[in-house]
Parts: C-alpha cells; structure tokens; sequence
C-alpha cells in the first residue's frame, strides 16, 4: 500500500480530469466524503479534493483536445526533465511539458509504448499527496497493459521499477512493482500490472492506469457509487490475502476501483 513517504518512482500525485468538475466534485463528495478546494484564479478551473482539510487528489478541467474523463497517476521524479529524455528514448511519448506549476512542483504528462498516460511530479512547494494508503483515499494503483513484459522494462528504465510476478492461478499472473532498491515483494510495493485479456482486447479495452482507493466497506462504498449515476464493471469480489475489491466508472466515463483490504 501507499504512504506519503515519497521516494522517486513512487506515486505521489493523482489528478482527475473531467468536462464538469462541479458534478464531479459532487459525485465524489457524496461516495468519499470529499469536499472541492479551489486552487485559485490563475488555476485555470484547477483544484484539490480534500478530506478532513488534507489533499487527497486534484481535479480539473479536461484540457487536450478529444480527451475523455481519466484519473492520471504522478510518479515522484527528482528530474522531470531528464526523466523526459529517457521516457522517449525508451519508445515513449511526451504529451505535454516539462513544464512549471507556478512554485508548487515541475510536471510532465507522458505515454507509455502501449498506449498507457501517466504523469511525472518534480516535489517543489507540493511535496505531492498528503493522504495516501487509508480510508477514502488512494491506495493503490494498477496498469492494464496489452505487454505486461514491455511494461516492466519500459518502467524499469524510466523510473527505477522492481518487481515480481505473482502467479494467481488460471493463467494469471500479477506483477508487483515497487520503487528503485525496495522489495516489490514486501510491503514498499506500489502498483500492480495485469495484462489485458483477449476478452478484454476484444471488447475494445486499451492500456490504461486505474487508481484503487481505500474504503471501509466495499459494498456500501459500490452501492453509494452506482447510486450516484457510476457505472459497475466488476461487482465486489474478495481476493484472498488482499481483500475485498470493486472497479467502477464515474458517471463521467473515468475508471477507478475501490478495495476493502484484508486485516493484517
């Protein structure tokens, strides 16, 4: 699970994109118990959710052109732009800057080879997220990816990544990753990657990040989610020695999952 002991190659922002974040802010209000801070005036719409006054996540206005609602997960790098050089030479792509966030941080958005977004937070006056791993707040993150192989050496090479393979029967293996010189075996474990399906493919799926949030009741959090207009892929399952986990998308068409973790 997560914390906000931030290392580099560690998740250490999460941003959601949306063409209504006032319904949005409401949506996520009434499952997490959020409330919506305005980052100010020169933000450009931009702002934070917030639980119990302490940023859980940001959220803005959907700015590149045919782009659809998404969360998009941060991962700590103490270069941005170096770190944008290698993401390239590695197959892949810049989607925008390097660039400043006033004097909060330096941020880049990028793509991995098989077609994944994800960004990169360069700490500055924002060390990142200042709830992570607990109740209502993020907690885990997961890539589905067409090339589980690709994935971890693209990732090792651009952010430091260890990791294990985990076989959970079926034909199912789940690779664990955690930050450069920690064990992905062991509790510094950050993300996980699960390769697409051909069920999955066939049905149109594409790589893509999906964050996992902590809650305290899987069913009532899924019961409030659909309530409030998400739509349910995956109904509440327990996965043993992990817990109890749900996938959903936002009435805006964004991805997440939630997870009841098993006791310690």
């Amino acid at each position: 699970m997560l914390t906000t002991q931030y290392v580099p190659g560690a998740p250490n922002w999460l941003d959601l994109g949306v063409p209504d974040t006032e319904a949005a802010a409401a949506f996520y209000g009434g499952v997490f118990g959020w409330t919506f801070r305005s980052a100010g005036p020169d933000a450009g719409g931009y702002g934070f959710f917030q639980l119990d006054g302490k940023t859980v996540a940001g959220i803005g206005p959907l700015t590149e052109e045919g782009a659809g609602a998404s969360w998009t997960v941060h991962f700590h790098s103490p270069d941005v732009d170096a770190l944008a050089k290698t993401v390239e030479q590695a197959g892949g792509t810049l989607r925008f800057g390097p660039c400043d966030v006033f004097t909060a941080g330096r941020l880049a958005g990028f793509t991995d080879p098989a077609g994944a977004e994800f960004a990169v937070w360069q700490p500055r006056d924002n060390q990142g997220l200042e709830v992570a791993g607990s109740t209502n707040a993020l907690c885990w993150t997961e890539l589905y990816t067409t090339d589980v192989a690709a994935a971890k050496d693209f990732y090792r090479t651009v952010l430091g990544w260890e990791t294990v393979d985990n076989d959970m029967g079926e034909n199912m293996i789940y690779t664990v990753a955690s930050p450069a010189g920690t064990d992905p075996a062991g509790d510094s474990g950050h993300a996980g990657i699960v390769q697409l399906s051909p069920d999955h493919l066939a049905a149109g799926s594409t790589s893509e990040w999906h964050p996992y949030f902590g809650v305290a009741d899987c069913d009532a959090t899924t019961a409030a989610s659909t309530e409030r207009g998400a739509t349910l892929v995956i109904p509440p399952t327990d996965i043993e020695g992990v817990g109890r986990v749900a996938m959903l998308t936002d009435p805006f068409g964004a991805p997440y999952a939630l997870i009841t973790p098993s006791p310690m």
